[in-house]
C-alpha cells in the first residue's frame, strides 16, 4: 500500500492507498490503532477492492489535533472524499472509525452506497483514562511494551515509535481521552437515519458489545444483517479470514 497524504483543518492527514482497478473501500480504525491495521484485509479483497486506509487525526503519521470532536473526525472523512474525488463509496469501519462510518452516513445519506460496522454499538459509555499511563517516552521498545501490556500491545505495534529520546506512541493517550468522552453517547438516532445496506460485525468473546445490543441494532434498522465471528473486539485481527471472508461476500453485489 502506498503512503498519501492531504491537508484539512490545519492539518497534514495521511492514509494508504492500496491501488489498482478495484472499487474504492474506505476503512477507518479505532482509537489508539491505524491505517496499517488493514493492510492484511486490502490483500484479502484485492483486485476487486481498493483499500483507502485513513489515519485519522492524532493517529498514525497524520498530524495531532487540538479538538476530536465528532464534527471533527466527520469534517476528515468529508475532505478525504474531496481528495479522492469520491461521490459516493463504501465504507468500513472499526470502533472509533465504524461510529464515524454510520453517523456520515447519516448526514451524508447519498454518499454512502453501503457500510461494514465492526463491533460497536449504537450506545457508547467508556472510560479510556486508562491509556494516559501510557503517556511518556521508554528507553526501550520492551519498555513500552511492558507498560502497555503483552494483550493490547498485540493491537498497538504499528503504533511504536523509535526516537532519538527512545520509544513512544504515535499518539498521545490525553488525546485518546479526550477523544472517547467525545465519542460517548447514545447514537441510535445516528444509526437509524440511514438505509444503505449494512454489515454488523460482532466478536463473540468481545468486552465492548453485547450481542442482544447488536441484534436490536440489526433488527431497528433496515438493510442490515448481523454476522459474530470468534474474536475479541479487533475481529479483524483476531480473526482475519473469517472476518475477510464476511466481507467479500457482503460486497459481492457492489463490484460493478
Amino acid at each position: 500500500m502506498v503512503r498519501r497524504a492531504f491537508q484539512h483543518d490545519g492539518l497534514a492527514l495521511s492514509f494508504l492507498d492500496a491501488g489498482g482497478e478495484g472499487r474504492p473501500l474506505i476503512a477507518l480504525h479505532a482509537h489508539w490503532m491505524e491505517g496499517r491495521t488493514f493492510v492484511p484485509l486490502a490483500k484479502a479483497l484485492a483486485p476487486a477492492w481498493r483499500v483507502i486506509a485513513l489515519d485519522q487525526r492524532g493517529h498514525g503519521h497524520s498530524d495531532h489535533a487540538t479538538s476530536y470532536t465528532r464534527d471533527d473526525y466527520l469534517g476528515d472523512l468529508e475532505a478525504l472524499l474531496v481528495h479522492l474525488r469520491l461521490r459516493q463509496t463504501v465504507m468500513l469501519g472499526h470502533s472509533l472509525g465504524a461510529v464515524n462510518v454510520y453517523q456520515f452516513a447519516a448526514r451524508n445519506p447519498d454518499r454512502v452506497e453501503a457500510m461494514v460496522i465492526e463491533d460497536i454499538g449504537a450506545e457508547i459509555h467508556d472510560d479510556a483514562s486508562f491509556v494516559l499511563n501510557w503517556a511518556g517516552t521508554f528507553k526501550t521498545r520492551a519498555d513500552l511494551m511492558e507498560r502497555v501490556g503483552a494483550r493490547m500491545a498485540r493491537y498497538l505495534k504499528d503504533s511504536f515509535r523509535q526516537t532519538a529520546e527512545g520509544w513512544r506512541l504515535a499518539f498521545e493517550p490525553a488525546d485518546m481521552v479526550s477523544s472517547q468522552n467525545s465519542l460517548n453517547g447514545d447514537h441510535w438516532e445516528d444509526w437509524l437515519a440511514s438505509t444503505c445496506r449494512a454489515l454488523l460485525v460482532h466478536g463473540l468473546d468481545s468486552p465492548v458489545t453485547k450481542q442482544a445490543h447488536l441484534d436490536q441494532m440489526a433488527a431497528r434498522r433496515p438493510n442490515t444483517s448481523l454476522m459474530s465471528l470468534s474474536g475479541g473486539h479487533v475481529v479483524h485481527a483476531d480473526n482475519p479470514e473469517a472476518f475477510a471472508t464476511a466481507v467479500r461476500a457482503f460486497l459481492k453485489d457492489f463490484k460493478s
